[in-house]
């Protein structure tokens, strides 16, 4: 009896124990169907369900398949397993899930390798042992239960592997048709909400790449930042750029088109489009071939900026592809001359502290490395966007860090220090990008850069290397000022400076020179000055080095001295090619001056520039190098010296009213007996202005720059002095008579107009 009541206790127990499980089984069922049957996102709410689906089964992964009827496939839309972003697998007889979907069938298998097991549910019936391979991952068990609706098929719920490798039971089955029955519901009302309102982020949500709610989120933040909900997707939500890509690509079924800095600029069809236009516009085309243009949109559905681009392309064959507002962005800076991002200069610096913390050597940097390349990138590209005329790399000997100094407005200022270690390799990655010989330190080299090959805007510098102590070597980068010439009324030349400019440079031959010092605007004048005689019925020859500013018209030539071909050879060359007017970058010899006066005495209106500090001066400098002075005199027509003085910042310059003794100073300075002429006398209206300093002139006080003016005007008296070989002063004092006013002179009515100040006049000029 006690054998009878034992063994009836241990059946009681294990029916109960049994009991409670199948009991907990079926709770956790009913839990699930009923979270699944009452959610608003599918998606969402399988995420949160996976682990305890899983549980329910002892599974080991989960894929829940939805039909594509376009392409009668079915495709993966949530599933546990990173290593395929997407199943998608044909709707027959020839795989698990696509028989399971075909034929509304329920597969149970209990070794998916077992060729036998697959071929006896179905002669066709195959397992694709390539998934496998490619992750790496062994299938042995497989529950496949079809998903429907209203006897439609609409995906399939597939299980794989059992935990303790067992066989998935009948219980199994009937629990998976259960949330399979759940799953059809949910998944129709889901496809008939997704088809009233189709997203650009559909893709992502299928993938299980991104959440409903997580999306929702990112919408309603990229509102209130007023940025792309895309960019914030990538930015702060982990969203890879090849994903955004592939959801842009679904929606608007086109190519998605990413920013490459090697594509080939399409100047045939950028010719007549602005740049503004496209910026605000956010379309670029990016290349034709076959007759068919490319163009790059952030909304290809987008109706009216179709038409319009079809309107200003004249094309109707355009294959219209999809980009991200930033990289739609970048290829129009980089097609127009725009800046590629070449990063924060904080960030850089920062980079280079951290790479040299622990390093003791320059020798472990090399001019290949990606960090120096864009820092020559961002010091050039920096110094263009403040407008800088000259860039200046000045390394120390030991370990001092490297000075950067930009000039801007005549002046120079610091602009950054650069880690010891890298002086070298910064000095010999300008020196590549300017096609010069980095192991030559000994001796000093010129060249230059063409900045656009380099990834960056349509910037020409010249470059200068000089080598210095320490058998180290300075750089200096002029930046070529390439664009259109100003009109000479805008060259703030005074009233009788600019009516003598104008009656010379109309006349038909003769010999007019810009003189001055290195920057100060000499070739800027002379092209002002082509600008208004340039007509159609005359012929114009320059000859420059560099050509920094283009005019239609001009027939303009780059010389190249290191092969001979200078400044008299290229004159020389011009007298044969039937000119009218001839300009020629300098006068640096005698020979192309005795051309230069040569020409102008043979029926040639003749342009060129001269290192010297005044008018006056120009002459008796062309007298001492051996010029006739006879052919001089009958040659010159007038000469204007000029220099570049820093202009008061428009936005804070400060009025004020002088003191009697600081009007008095300014009086002398100018000459007592010729400031009588002026008109200007000291009362209590009169006003100055000084520096005060703002945010926009860099609290310096000082924005942009004027030019003041010498014009000497070839009288007769002038040329009967210059034909006597008179001295400076003499002819000076003829010229003054004459009407000029010196440069100071020039400069200190420009004080008085508020333009300036009499400190930057007297920093470029002495009389």
């Amino acid at each position: 009896m006690a054998t009878k009541a034992t063994k009836a206790a241990k059946y009681s127990e294990t029916s109960t124990r049994d009991l409670k499980a199948e009991l907990a089984y079926r709770q956790a069922l009913q839990e699930i169907t009923n979270e699944i049957n009452a959610a608003e996102k599918l998606d969402a709410i399988l995420i949160d369900l996976k682990d305890r689906i899983l549980s329910l089964f002892r599974a080991d992964r989960i894929t829940i398949y939805v039909t594509d009827d376009a392409t009668n496939e079915i495709f993966s839309r949530f599933k546990i397993g990173n290593e395929v972003s997407e199943i998608r697998i044909a709707m027959n007889t020839e795989s698990v899930a696509g028989y399971t979907a075909f034929s509304n069938t329920v597969l149970n298998i209990l070794d998916a390798y077992d060729d036998d097991e697959i071929t006896a549910l179905h002669p066709d019936l195959n397992f694709d042992k390539t998934w496998d391979a490619k992750t790496g991952y062994r299938t042995t068990q497989i529950l496949a239960v079809p998903i429907q609706f209203d006897r439609q098929t609409l995906g399939v719920l597939q299980l794989i592997n059992r935990k303790d490798d067992s066989p998935f039971t009948q219980n199994d089955e009937m629990s998976a048709q259960e949330i399979a029955k759940i799953l059809g519901i949910a998944i129709q009302n889901q496809q008939r909400l997704t088809k009233k309102r189709p997203t650009k982020f559909d893709y992502l949500i299928r993938q299980n790449v991104l959440a409903e709610p997580e999306l929702e989120k990112a919408i309603i933040k990229a509102r209130e930042q007023k940025t792309d909900v895309e960019q914030l997707l990538m930015k702060e939500f982990g969203v890879s750029r090849e994903d955004v890509g592939a959801a842009l690509s679904e929606f608007f079924k086109c190519r998605f088109v990413q920013f490459d800095d090697k594509m080939a600029i399409p100047g045939d069809i950028l010719h007549n489009l602005k740049k503004a236009y496209l910026r605000s516009n956010l379309w670029v085309p990016l290349q034709e071939a076959d007759g068919q243009i490319s163009v790059l949109m952030d909304d290809p559905n987008h109706l009216t900026k179709r038409d319009m681009v079809q309107t200003l392309l004249k094309s109707t064959r355009i294959e219209y592809c999809v980009g991200l507002t930033d990289d739609i962005q970048k290829f129009i800076e980089y097609f127009f001359g725009g800046p590629v991002d070449e990063g924060n200069m904080d960030d850089i610096m920062a980079a280079l502290e951290e790479d040299t913390a622990d390093e003791e050597t320059a020798d472990e940097f090399s001019e290949s490395d990606s960090a120096i390349a864009q820092l020559a990138n961002k010091i050039i590209t920096d110094g263009y966007q403040r407008g800088v005329s000259d860039i200046h790399l000045e390394p120390y000997p030991g370990k001092k860090p490297m000075d950067i100094r930009f000039r801007l407005d005549g002046v120079c200022a610091p602009y950054q220090n650069v880690p010891y270690q890298y002086k070298r390799a910064l000095i010999s990655r300008i020196k590549i990008m300017a096609d010069l010989d980095i192991t030559e330190r000994r001796l000093p080299q010129d060249g230059k850069i063409k900045f656009k090959k380099f990834g960056g805007r349509d910037i020409e510098l010249r470059v200068a290397t000089l080598p210095t102590a320490g058998g180290l070597e300075d750089v200096v980068m002029r930046i070529l000022a390439v664009g259109e010439p100003l009109p000479l009324e805008k060259m703030k030349f005074s009233k009788r400076n600019l009516e003598v400019f104008h009656k010379i440079v109309e006349l038909p031959y003769g010999l007019i020179l810009v003189v001055g010092p290195t920057g100060s605007g000499k070739t800027t004048t002379l092209h002002s000055a082509l600008k208004f005689i340039n007509k159609p019925e005359r012929k114009i020859w320059t000859a420059e080095d560099p050509v920094e500013i283009t005019q239609i018209g001009l027939r303009q030539v780059q010389v190249h001295p290191k092969i001979g071909f200078d400044f008299s050879r290229a004159m020389r060359a011009f007298l044969r090619a039937d000119p009218d007017v001839i300009m020629v970058g300098e006068m640096r010899d005698k020979e192309t001056c005795e051309t230069g006066i040569e020409a102008s005495l043979t029926g040639h209106l003749v342009f060129s520039t001269l290192h010297t500090n005044s008018a006056p001066e120009t002459i008796t400098r062309l007298l001492d190098m051996g010029m006739d002075p006879f052919n001089f005199a009958d040659a010159i027509l007038g000469i204007v010296a000029q220099r570049l003085a820093r202009t008061l910042c428009s936005s804070c310059k400060e009025e004020y009213h002088p003191e009697e003794d600081e009007f008095k100073r300014l009086v002398r300075e100018f000459g007592e007996e010729d400031f009588g002429g002026t008109g200007i006398e000291y009362s209590k209206d009169i006003k100055l202005f000084r520096a005060k300093g703002c945010g926009r002139c860099g609290d310096t006080g000082y924005r942009g720059r004027i030019g003041i003016h010498e014009m000497l005007e070839g009288t007769d008296e002038v040329k009967a002095l210059i034909q006597s070989e008179k001295t400076v002063a003499e002819i000076r004092t003829q010229a003054k008579a004459d009407g000029m006013t010196t440069l100071k002179q020039d400069g200190i009515l420009k004080v008085f107009s508020g333009e300036t100040d009499i400190k930057q006049i007297r920093s470029v000029c002495i009389k």
